[in-house]
């Protein structure tokens, strides 16, 4: 018979291994976001630098009809174009920043951001942190589906609009730029830089829940509606 400190030792380890699993999977899922927005973002690139290239050949061309550019303008009109090619390539930096939020943004898009920025900021916290993050970001793709097809001016998606583009942005970059050294150190009420980093986080994921959960109680309200002016309509109507 098996002794009930073992068996209470391995069912604690089964639900570490399954919270490491589901940890796992909310960071593949973020990773295969971020790479499908990359290749996206890459694309359009790609495709800003193909027009410059070709406006630019055409005007040589047109130059050329009318006066004669010969080798040098030629060798010139290349580098330009090659230039041009180059700093769209490499103007599209990753680096940690705030998502780039204008009022006509749609909702969609605005969690798209919200989601590329939480996967680059990952690595720059800590553990508890990147834990509370995975959370988050593994309640973006229904959330996102809730948002695009709500008014932008809907007070519940302004809501989650400010948390996603000013709150939780703020929070991390104000983080960050506290020197690792002082990270640990506790303030006036004994909480740490990382531990009110965490409690921040918690919170602002679970005012989107509450968010989400408002949102989909109205999308319930709203079927139960519309299934009972059904049946009033239509119950006792025969159908040809």
């Amino acid at each position: 018979m098996i002794p009930e400190k073992v068996t209470n030792s391995i069912d604690h380890a089964n639900a570490v291994f399954a919270r490491l699993d589901q940890r796992d999977g909310a960071v593949r899922d973020a990773a295969r976001r971020e790479r499908q927005r990359l290749n996206a973002g890459l694309g359009r690139t790609l495709g800003r630098a193909g027009i410059a290239i070709l406006v630019i050949s055409m005007a040589t061309i047109a130059l050329g009809l009318i006066r004669p550019i010969g080798m040098f303008g030629f060798l010139a009109a290349v580098g330009l174009a090659v230039g041009v090619a180059a700093l769209l390539l490499f103007s599209g930096g990753r680096e940690i920043a705030a998502p780039n939020v204008t009022p006509d943004l749609p909702n969609g898009e605005m969690v798209q951001r919200f989601d590329s920025y939480l996967f680059r900021a990952r690595r720059a916290l800590p553990a508890p942190a990147q834990a509370e993050l995975d959370r988050l970001s593994a309640q973006l793709p229904p959330l996102r589906q809730t948002l695009e097809r709500i008014a932008d001016h809907d007070p519940n998606a302004q809501d989650a609009r400010r948390l996603m583009s000013v709150h939780l942005p703020n929070l991390i970059d104000r983080y960050l730029h506290v020197p690792a050294a002082y990270r640990e150190q506790q303030d006036g009420e004994g909480v740490s830089v990382d531990e009110r980093l965490v409690e921040a986080l918690v919170a602002g994921r679970q005012a989107l829940t509450e968010i989400s959960e408002k949102l989909a109680r109205t999308d319930m309200a709203a079927f139960e509606t519309q299934g009972r002016f059904i049946q009033s309509r239509y119950k006792d109507e025969a159908i040809d």
